[in-house]
């Protein structure tokens, strides 16, 4: 590590935690304990806690507060809006998970999240839908070309894209896919992912028109374990957890306070300092990359920064292998993620890459550097030194 310095570079994995969120939280994490669901005094505050902060999701999705549904984090939302879609469209017309009997469907863009993309596949396996995927451009754009010939060919009944791809930093045009979906397949459900992309986009504006929306706590500096889902009015949806009936029996088991409330204000947060963040993160994005480029022969731009948000600096390098790179990014102070991974022994290249048409030389390279607002020119300086350092030393 140089001089000792350190850079975190992974804000999309998860973002340290906002000090508005710990301050939020400590009051939930020591004398005030009270169950929610209960009767007495500590209860009803612990209630009114989650009931304010209900509210302050609820406005910043676009939502009202009877819409939202507190899970236990995106994943869980996530599946949750999938598995439970169908499971009502099931139980609705008792067909017992038979096929033949709606001929369910359910599109994803061929760059969801594995989140999505694993749950649709869970249930294509059990028989419980037909999963076909949407493809991308090369720059991670949905093609809405394919996506309306998919819509016509045939009953849907899901429709799952999310807002911004949490690899490349693509933001997806969610208002032509709902357009689309309404137009061609009124009565199927339109799933918006917006885990990456409540930090850095409007979603009152971008998710208008989606029936569901699921958002991650720790995108957006809060504590990581907390999310929720946006079921809007009309939207049924089968509960996957049974118990005590909370979150209006849409997802039983005693709710998180302290996770809660700290969701609540680091998204609040995050709206209001969005704008000026925003302006500053970009340009330390663009520095980095511009630098990174420049320094590195055979460093490429994976996604035009026209098609993404401000904190995502995804390159692929010619030349190392990503997960050696990350060794030696970690020894330096730096820290970063790829998007291919190695397991047993086998190189696989990231399923995002490989939709948008990377060449497998190339993605095998790939390296993503994410920022966020505690990102520094320091940080950016770092990096600026440790990586073409990396880079030149595994080449050699």
């Amino acid at each position: 590590m140089v001089s000792g310095r350190s850079a975190y570079l992974d804000h999309a994995a998860t973002t340290p935690l906002r000090p508005e969120a710990r301050a939020a939280m400590l009051e939930w994490m020591g004398d005030r304990f009270g169950n929610p669901s209960g009767s007495h005094t500590p209860s009803r505050a612990a209630r009114q806690a989650i009931d304010e902060a209900r509210d302050v999701v609820a406005a910043a999705l676009g939502a009202s507060a009877r819409e939202i549904v507190f899970t236990g984090g995106g994943t869980e939302a996530l599946n949750l809006a999938l598995s439970g879609s169908i499971g009502a469209r099931e139980s609705a017309s008792g067909s017992g998970g038979d096929l033949t009997v709606l001929n369910r469907t359910v599109l994803t863009s061929a760059i969801e999240h594995d989140a999505v993309r694993n749950a649709a596949q869970a249930m294509a396996r059990h028989g419980r839908i037909t999963h076909r995927h949407i493809p991308v451009s090369g720059c991670g754009v949905i093609d809405l070309d394919a996506l309306r010939t998919q819509l016509m060919e045939g009953p849907v009944d899901l429709v799952a894209v999310m807002a911004v791809n949490n690899e490349v930093g693509t933001i997806q045009p969610i208002d032509d896919v709902v357009a689309l979906v309404r137009q061609h397949a009124p009565g199927a459900v339109v799933v918006v992912d917006a885990v990456q992309g409540a930090a850095w986009i409007d979603m009152v504006v971008a998710g208008a028109g989606a029936d569901l929306i699921a958002v991650s706590a720790h995108k957006f500096g809060g504590p990581q374990g907390v999310g929720a889902l946006v079921v809007r009015e009309g939207t049924t949806i089968e509960a996957l957890l049974h118990g005590g009936g909370q979150e209006r029996e849409r997802r039983s088991g005693t709710q998180n306070v302290a996770a809660i409330v700290g969701m609540a204000a680091a998204l609040q947060t995050t709206i209001d300092k969005r704008s000026d963040d925003v302006a500053r993160i970009e340009q330390l994005r663009n520095r980095l990359v511009d630098g990174l480029v420049s320094a590195i022969s055979g460093c490429t731009e994976t996604v035009a920064r026209a098609h993404k948000v401000a904190g995502n600096a995804h390159v692929c390098i010619e030349g190392v292998e990503s997960e050696s790179l990350l060794v030696l990014l970690d020894d330096g102070g730096v820290y970063a993620s790829a998007g291919s991974a190695c397991a047993s022994g086998a190189i696989h290249i990231s399923p995002v890459l490989e939709a948008m048409g990377i060449t497998p030389s190339l993605a095998l390279g790939s390296l993503r550097l994410t920022l966020g607002p505690t990102t520094t020119d320091e940080d950016v300086d770092l990096a600026l030194s440790v990586v073409p350092a990396a880079v030149a030393r595994l080449r050699n």
